[in-house]
């Protein structure tokens, strides 16, 4: 993730420059109005402090959507969930959409309280394995509206990546609000030192998600961050009694199957629509452990696994890099 993506225009002053957005040779780029936002500019001493913090993190995994409704959140705390399962991995989520924090709801812990310690803010444990933190947990109510410029949104999301005490992590998830604003570019460039593994783009099949997420793609390519796949959500609608599926949301382009071939990019799998899957969310239940069998259940599995092939694929390609032993 450089200062000058690879795909950048000629002469681009950099996204860190205080000329970033503003100068000619910006005209044009689709992510100039992020570049010329109120972002933190030239060299930022906490990124150092952000790397130090995360060192114990193995993986570090960003889930980024085009447009809001398409289950990133959801897929964000089963990821979470079935990373977890077995109790064999430590496993955290990070809620950085600041103005929509759903993670706490969805994973069964709203209305809990985060406490600061010498060593920095304690996260909320979902399970022993499994810890959250999000600004839901600092407002007074989940009706309470987040009504915040981006200088105050970035300084909450640099002080969640630099002082919550996560202790050692197999793998750090980031929920991201829908789009291509603020938050993502903080996120991106506050991990500039940290090596971020990659992004998780979900979708769904329609050609008016998908038109966002080619957006989204592009952003991932501007700031140089590794994409891991993509991930068709609400794919076919599985009926709960006799397991028929039916098109909810018709492919008319060809959905994100084809979409991924044509951007080459990795198609990670499709993620049936089921009800329950929403009715688990609002009650802030487990999925797979809910309903162990459902085709859903199946494919999130199938899907996560590649997941971790990517992740440890990565660990391995860049401990051979740097010549470093590759831990368990």
């Amino acid at each position: 993730m450089a200062d000058v993506p690879g795909n950048a225009p000629q002469h681009c002053p950099g996204t860190k420059s205080e000329e970033a957005g503003k100068v000619d040779a910006c005209s044009g780029c689709p992510n100039q109005s992020i570049c010329a936002s109120s972002l933190p500019k030239g060299p930022d001493k906490d990124v150092g402090e952000i790397k130090k913090r995360l060192s114990s993190v193995k993986h570090k995994v960003i889930v980024l959507s085009g447009k809001g409704g398409v289950g990133k959140s959801t897929f964000t705390a089963h990821l979470a969930h079935g990373l977890a399962a077995g109790n064999e991995k430590q496993i955290g989520v990070l809620d950085v959409d600041i103005c929509g924090p759903s993670i706490p709801r969805i994973l069964g812990v709203e209305g809990e309280q985060v406490h600061q310690s010498g060593s920095g803010w304690s996260p909320i444990y979902v399970e022993d394995n499994l810890a959250v933190m999000s600004v839901g947990f600092l407002l007074s109510s989940p009706e309470e509206a987040v009504i915040w410029r981006g200088p105050k949104k970035n300084g909450l999301i640099k002080q969640f990546l630099r002082d919550v005490d996560w202790g050692e992590l197999d793998y750090l998830i980031i929920d991201t609000p829908p789009g291509t604003s603020d938050e993502h570019l903080s996120v991106v460039q506050y991990l500039s030192e940290s090596s971020v593994d990659g992004a998780v783009i979900i979708t769904t099949p329609q050609e008016m998600s998908l038109q966002d997420v080619r957006k989204e793609i592009g952003f991932c390519r501007k700031v140089n961050l590794p994409i891991i796949g993509l991930v068709e959500n609400m794919s076919g609608f599985v009926c709960p009694k006799c397991k028929t599926e039916s098109q909810i949301f018709p492919p008319t382009t060809g959905g994100g199957e084809k979409m991924a071939a044509e951007q080459n990019i990795p198609f990670l799998g499709k993620l049936p629509l089921d009800p329950r899957i929403g009715q688990c969310c609002d009650e802030g239940k487990s999925y797979l452990t809910t309903v162990p069998d459902s085709p859903a259940t199946k494919a999130y599995i199938d899907i996560i696994n590649r997941i971790q092939k990517y992740c440890d694929d990565f660990t391995s390609s860049q401990n051979s890099d740097t010549g470093e032993k590759t831990n368990g």
